[in-house]
């Protein structure tokens, strides 16, 4: 299981950097406030607030178990973050079965 998720990782080594990241991003600025979230591009450019405002936002506050806060950030968290999960794993278990019919 552990070879075929590093394989999987090695694989998807795009996924893997982006997902490093936001997870090595997201623990130092829940755990000790350091912020080193890349800020949204559109709003830097434009100084309007995108559909994706407030996602990374609307996350941490899952994480925190703050429902209200992450409704309030982006709603839009509520349907992304079930639908990445699910695409995901359905990948996964894709390039798993692949991967026993190749061995």
């Amino acid at each position: 299981m552990v070879y075929i998720l590093l394989k999987y990782l090695k694989y998807h080594w795009i996924y893997s950097v982006v997902l490093g990241y936001f997870g090595i991003a997201i623990s130092l600025y829940l755990f000790t406030d350091v912020h080193i979230l890349i800020p949204c591009v559109w709003k830097a450019v434009s100084g309007y607030e995108c559909p994706g405002c407030g996602l990374t936002t609307a996350l941490i506050a899952l994480l925190r178990l703050e429902w209200r806060e992450a409704w309030l950030a982006n709603p839009l968290v509520y349907i992304l973050v079930p639908v990445l999960i699910g695409l995901i794993l359905r990948d996964f278990v894709a390039f798993w079965r692949k991967e026993l019919v190749e061995e």
